[in-house]
């Protein structure tokens, strides 16, 4: 294929969009929802920018209609959603408010009618206030709470959701929850922290096993990772290692019991210092490493590192990395380095290399698992001209890159399934408050109005067309 040719994708290939439930909903108080760990983190001051809270947000509980009605219009063929635990089972404990699991009844009741496909995602880092103050995730018991409320929405919406994900990024759960700090709880533990790495997995293995006993035998479950593109600075073998460790951190510790069944010997060995690992219980592995059906992955920039000499965690690569890096060895020998190259709003450098080199890893790493892109997107410093448009052709630039990246990976073999851009929506971007718009869709959050920008418009035409313009 020559760079002048239009990239042609299969025509079941899904194209979505995506959003998540506390950065678009609203609607904190209503219907029986009560705090998740973001309500009550965005509502501690210093904790995110300019004391932004997902209270309104986007208000989607309310015009949920109005946005289907764009999702419709943009011939989106998916919807990539999460659930709110804390709206479907306020304390994370026994039975389910039915107003909460009617509104996602009438969500996917909304999508179907007009022909797009629902994708649910059962957690996307919620976890219902009452658990976190019980433990949260360093707690074994979260994960079993999490199986009940897996079965709960499994049974509500088994027979019309046909894409199930149990988790999307435990490593943001885990690592910046409980180790950096820098999202919701807020916890600076160590320990806590692989704690909660393990109990992240073993609630996706719970949960795999509880929706296949109540879901339809036609029925997806999977679950989505960020793995990081970790690069050494140099070819030499200390940087090498500093990227083997940051990569066992990052994407091992998620991956290798979920896809292989055993957590990987160095990374242990890496965190020795930290723990003795005894919170992992015979059989624990088996339960994580259940069958799935699909592998979601994320991806936004790559990551470089090498080693530091003179012991010290330098750098940040934008995703609070270098926050924790502290914990990977004995000695503190990682260093972050810018990539070079043109950076989105966020200081991430665009780089869709990247995101061919993913999904080729995990092409190799587990051959014949289908692969979607969950997500993949850039914030923008977006700005509307006189008429209230926004031309946002560096987002479409982003996005046609990546779609070109992708199908360079689907050429070389790559079972790639679909696209969900990130975001539907320019929404609550976590401890940035509203500071960054990644969506498609431009959102004026003092009147909460909706107005597609270019790259809405541009993505619409890739869709129909069903192929990228060269």
């Amino acid at each position: 294929m020559t760079q002048n040719e239009p990239r042609v994708f299969p025509p079941d290939f899904v194209w979505g969009a995506a959003t998540a439930s506390y950065q678009i909903e609203g609607a904190a108080r209503e219907g029986g929802r009560t705090p998740s760990i973001w309500d009550t983190f965005s509502h501690t001051p210093g904790r995110v920018l300019g004391g932004d809270t997902g209270d309104v947000a986007c208000d989607h509980f309310h015009r949920f209609r109005d946005d289907i009605d764009l999702m419709a219009g943009l011939g989106l063929g998916a919807y990539r959603f999460s659930v709110s635990w804390s709206r479907v089972q306020p304390t994370g404990r026994g039975p389910a408010v039915q107003t909460g699991l009617d509104f996602y009844r009438e969500l996917v009741d909304g999508l179907l009618e007009r022909g797009i496909a629902p994708a649910l995602t059962l957690y996307h880092w919620d976890l219902p206030q009452e658990l976190e103050d019980a433990g949260g995730w360093p707690a074994r018991e979260t994960a079993e709470r999490f199986a009940e409320y897996a079965t709960i929405v499994g049974e509500a919406l088994g027979d019309r959701v046909a894409m199930w994900t149990t988790h999307n990024e435990p490593f943001c759960a885990a690592l910046l929850g409980y180790g950096s700090g820098v999202h919701a709880p807020g916890r600076t533990e160590p320990e806590s922290m692989l704690k909660a790495a393990h109990h992240l997995n073993l609630s996706h293995g719970l949960a795999t096993q509880a929706l296949r006993a109540v879901l339809p035998r036609s029925a997806q479950v999977g679950i989505t990772f960020n793995p990081g593109v970790i690069r050494p600075f140099s070819d030499s073998p200390e940087d090498a290692d500093a990227a083997r460790r940051i990569d066992a951190l990052h994407t091992r510790i998620f991956t290798d019991p979920v896809l292989h069944g055993s957590y990987p010997q160095d990374l242990r060995q890496d965190t020795a210092r930290v723990s003795d690992w005894s919170f992992v219980r015979d059989g624990d592995e088996a339960t994580i490493h259940q069958p799935i059906d699909f592998l979601g992955l994320n991806y936004y920039t790559p990551t470089v590192v090498s080693f530091a000499q003179d012991g010290a965690v330098k750098g940040n690569d934008g995703h609070g990395v270098s926050e924790h890096s502290q914990w990977v060895g004995s000695e503190d020998v990682v260093q972050f380095h810018p990539a070079p190259g043109e950076v989105t709003d966020m200081g991430w450098v665009i780089d869709p290399t990247g995101l061919t080199d993913l999904l080729l890893r995990f092409h190799r790493e587990v051959p014949g698992l289908p692969l979607y892109v969950t997500e993949n997107g850039a914030a923008c410093p977006d700005k509307a001209d006189d008429a209230g448009v926004v031309h946002d052709s560096d987002r479409i630039a982003y996005v046609h890159g990546h779609l070109a990246a992708a199908h360079k990976a689907m050429e070389q073999g790559v079972d790639l399934r679909g696209y969900f851009l990130w975001s539907l929506l320019d929404n609550f971007e976590w401890a940035y408050g509203y500071s960054k718009r990644f969506g498609m869709v431009h959102v004026d959050f003092e009147t909460l109005q909706r107005t597609p920008k270019a790259s809405a418009r541009w993505y619409a035409e890739v869709i129909a067309a069903g192929q990228l313009p060269a």
